[in-house]
């Protein structure tokens, strides 16, 4: 009897990871990709890899030993800052062997080219646009292209992300806004070009915290930040800004944080020319959905959440694994591996949510970065 034809939907960290561990168990899978190749388009900055989570995900694609090669040394260093520039806490110029401990950090590129390259050639299908999903009298289920090409497919996978096209098979939930947006800020070269801002960031993240507003960042080679405003849902679009002209953008944020210490104001004065703002999504916390024969969701389609706890990409890598796993295990039965990966799934999401959501109110507040501080003076290392 051959094997199930198994469909997913998204190049992302849980899309690779999933065709990997099935790849690594003799399981072929595809992938199809909006994006026309793997660097079509940025994919963000830093990423903690959490030992539970995305560590036991790159060890069972067997790429472990490659990812600690590619981690920023001193990447879990943090400093926790006013918008005068107060510190009040600063790891990033500690000597300390527990700056190394067990949450390394990678740059998410670096770590998507890890898992693109560990792939049997011709797993991604690239440039494939999905317009529109359904299921079949059979039960298998269609997946159709922009060029008006299908697939059919006895398992479908949504890994596509915060809007995914999978997703209303499952579940009518829709992402909400959280409140805030950001403004991504990316510094190249920083310790040539940039010395004093690389000074400022330090070699791990940087959490610049008042008034509802933040910087928010990682250091390194290049300095990625993110400055985050508490504002309505339409206030990219009500600024007026034109976001591709850099200057306007610059003086646009500039004004937001007109009160912020030159120091910090400078991330944004020296940034590189691409300036891109985003509004912050989540699905509700505990969204789930009743079982469906031959489609599940992993990543940010089954559970987007606010970043303000460094878990999704590591819990995009764990869904992925897991389902894997389950599908190994259970053979040709997938509705008993998608009721296992399910029934685990939703409420480790449910956690993580419910702590991004509480994260989020942490930085954003009228007394910041008081919360913030008092929650990481109270550990004993870094997260």
């Amino acid at each position: 009897m051959s094997s199930p034809s198994i469909t997913i939907v998204g190049a992302g960290l849980s899309g690779l990871v999933l065709a990997r561990v099935l790849q690594l168990h003799g399981i072929p899978s595809t992938i199809y990709e909006l994006d026309a190749s793997p660097h079509a388009r940025a994919q963000g900055g830093s990423l903690d890899m959490h030992e539970e989570s995305g560590q036991h995900a790159l060890r069972e694609c067997g790429l472990y030993d490659e990812f600690r090669r590619n981690t920023h040394p001193q990447g879990e260093a943090m400093r926790v800052l006013d918008k005068a520039g107060t510190v009040f806490i600063d790891q990033a110029h500690e000597e300390r062997e527990d700056l190394e401990g067990g949450r390394p950090e990678i740059d998410r590129t670096v770590l998507r080219d890890l898992l693109i390259n560990s792939l049997d050639p011709g797993t991604i299908v690239w440039g494939r646009k999905v317009t529109a999903v359904g299921t079949l009298d059979d039960g298998r289920h269609e997946v159709t292209f922009a060029d008006g090409s299908g697939v059919t497919t006895d398992l479908l996978v949504g890994a596509d992300g915060t809007w995914s096209k999978v997703r209303p098979l499952l579940s009518p939930a829709t992402p909400e806004y959280s409140g805030i947006s950001y403004v991504e800020l990316h510094l190249s070269d920083a310790a040539e070009r940039h010395p004093k801002a690389a000074a400022l960031v330090g070699t791990g993240m940087l959490f610049a915290l008042s008034d509802n507003k933040a910087m928010l960042g990682h250091g390194g080679e290049r300095i990625d930040i993110g400055a985050s405003l508490r504002v309505p849902e339409t206030w990219i679009a009500d600024s007026g800004v034109d976001w591709s002209d850099t200057e306007a953008a610059r003086a646009a944020l500039l004004a937001e944080f007109a009160d912020w210490s030159d120091e910090l104001t400078g991330l944004i004065r020296d940034c590189d020319e691409t300036i891109t703002p985003r509004p912050i999504y989540a699905l509700p916390i505990g969204h789930s959905w009743a079982r469906v024969p031959g489609v599940t969701l992993t990543g940010d389609a089954a559970h987007v959440m606010t970043p303000f706890a460094g878990e999704g990409a590591n819990l995009a890598m764990l869904d992925a694994t897991e389902l894997a796993l389950a599908i190994v295990e259970h053979g040709d039965d997938l509705e008993a591996a998608l009721s296992q990966y399910e029934t685990a799934m939703f409420p480790r999401a449910a956690i993580a949510a419910e702590g991004s959501a509480q994260g989020l109110d942490m930085l954003f507040a009228d007394d910041s970065p008081k919360a913030t501080v008092a929650f990481f003076s109270q550990m004993d290392g870094p997260r």
